[in-house]
């Protein structure tokens, strides 16, 4: 299948990268079970609650993420890409709005390399965000990557 794509140029999108010693239905596993999603979705001492997950085209997908000192941010997306184990891709409802595309190739049997794209309307939504999403995105991948270490203990 074709990879959804959202018009873009450059200066409207954030992409993250990151190759992970993990199967790429392991990767497919961690980003589409709730139960492991929860534990690793957000920056460093971020802590999720999920009310809805329904990961089918048109689905919702609604959660709190408890920020480690103060506040909780409501989220609401609705997946509009589903491909077992190779894409996953929603839109945000709540702000701020992008739309997201997280892409898993299998670089061998023990090893894909995830890219996470961020796709804003404008240049200036997408800089408001930039100067800290870039480094919150790692330590999301950090993070996933603890998870992915122990789903397969």
């Amino acid at each position: 299948m074709k990879a959804v794509t959202f018009p873009t140029t450059p200066d409207c999108e954030i992409v993250s990268s990151r190759i992970v010693n993990a199967s790429q239905e392991l990767v497919f596993e961690a980003w589409t079970n709730p139960n492991h999603l929860k534990n690793w979705w957000g920056p460093k001492g971020f802590t999720n609650t999920f009310s809805e997950f329904d990961l089918r085209t048109g689905g919702k997908w609604k959660f709190v993420m408890h920020a480690p000192e103060q506040g909780n941010f409501q989220n609401e997306c609705e997946f509009v890409k589903i491909e077992k184990p190779a894409e996953i891709a929603w839109i945000r409802i709540s702000k701020p709005l992008f739309n997201v595309v997280a892409t898993f190739d299998a670089l061998s049997s023990n090893q894909t390399k995830i890219v996470f794209r961020m796709v804003f309307e404008t240049p200036e939504e997408s800089n408001k965000l930039r100067p800290f999403v870039v480094d919150k995105n790692e330590e999301n991948f950090d993070r996933l990557e603890e998870e992915l270490k122990k789903m397969t203990l």
